[in-house]
């Protein structure tokens, strides 16, 4: 049987290795990376959108163990690189203490920018991409429209970034709702064929709102580089054994759906409107609360969702011998609770959203 490769990206912020405070050292900390990459032929970080924050990408793997060691490999490295500069990288969503960001010099920064105006401002978010291979783009497409209501699960699983602007904000993954501003972002309707999905993306380009392909940020998507579905909807994870979790699942998720289409088993009906409010349900809670059952859509407690989204998946999970870690990994995130919890945790320790920060990114490159 054909094991589907996965690739993860993590987009990380840059903070001051003391207080904690997001620095805009993106250039400088790139430069050093990318002076060792041309004598390692390696290069795997890139700029983002602020210069307070830093991406990797990993190579395409079909090992979750191998897939493991990239990401801690390179999350030491993006640490290593930015502590030349007095700072250090921390796997957060959103910034806990206040910042005022600062956009990129590039063109298509600055287009966003003049375009977008406070959205783009404001949008020093980090999030997990997980890159699933598919053998075609009408496979790909019979996936996006199969694993729509089983996205808002991993966002829950996921939910890093419960700080904004130096203040609880009331949700468990608030980068989401910062994301959501944008007029591409969320959940979509049934697309049916890649012929309708490349259609609609033609059109909402057209409409000239947007500035290109690379401006589609749905939920889940068609890589415009890779033959893969990029699923894009999570937080970056504060500990890296949640991403690779959240990897897992999304590998199992595609895989499973691409054997309904085979099946000719038709996708969920559910509207947009509804995957809205999962979404919104998943953002709020996390794991704490309760979410909507992607079967039903009805509120079903978060532990009973999570344990649906596994039996969906078992059967690709045991053919990719998957099963028992990621039955392992689901228990240990329902018991420990997700990144939103251990910073409100943090916080209620330390008293101090600096002191806070510090110790999440030494969780994060440990």
């Amino acid at each position: 049987m054909m094991v589907r490769s996965v690739g993860v990206e993590e987009e990380l912020l840059l903070v001051d290795a003391g207080s904690g405070e997001p620095r805009a050292l993106a250039t400088a900390v790139l430069a050093a990376a990318t002076r060792e990459a041309s004598e390692q032929e390696d290069e795997v970080f890139e700029a983002e959108l602020h210069r307070e924050q830093l991406e990797f990408a990993t190579r395409p793997q079909t090992d979750m163990g191998e897939l493991a060691r990239e990401i801690a490999d390179c999350r030491a490295e993006a640490a290593r690189h930015a502590g030349l500069h007095g700072a250090t990288v921390v796997a957060l969503g959103t910034s806990p203490l206040p910042v005022s960001p600062s956009v990129g010099s590039g063109e298509r920064y600055r287009w966003l920018e003049e375009h977008f105006g406070l959205t783009t401002y404001e949008q020093l978010t980090c999030g997990c991409h997980v890159h699933v291979s598919v053998e075609s783009d009408e496979e790909g497409v019979a996936v996006l429209d199969r694993v729509r209501p089983w996205l808002p699960v991993l966002l829950a699983m996921s939910a890093n970034s419960p700080f904004w602007q130096g203040r609880d904000s009331g949700y468990s993954s608030y980068r989401s709702r910062v994301w959501d501003r944008w007029p591409s972002a969320g959940p979509t309707a049934l697309f049916g064929t890649a012929d309708r999905y490349h259609a609609h993306v033609e059109t909402m380009i057209g409409t000239g709102v947007l500035r290109d392909e690379g401006m589609i940020y749905f939920d889940a998507r068609l890589s415009r580089s890779y033959p893969t579905v990029e699923i894009r909807i999570a937080d970056v994870c504060l500990d890296a054994s949640t991403t690779v979790l959240v990897a897992t699942l999304a590998r199992a998720l595609v895989e499973t759906a691409a054997r309904q289409w085979k099946a000719d088993e038709p996708p969920a009906p559910h509207r947009t409107e509804l995957l809205r409010l999962a979404s919104w349900r998943a953002a709020r809670s996390g794991l704490e609360e309760q979410l909507l059952h992607p079967l039903t859509m009805r509120p079903a407690p978060a532990d009973v969702v999570v344990r649906a989204l596994y039996d969906h998946v078992r059967e690709a999970l045991e053919d990719s011998d998957d099963a028992l870690p990621a039955r392992q990994a689901l228990v240990a995130l329902l018991a420990n609770g997700t990144g939103a919890r251990a910073q409100r945790e943090l916080l209620n320790r330390t008293q101090s959203l600096g002191d806070m920060v510090t110790a999440c990114a030494r969780r994060t490159s440990r």
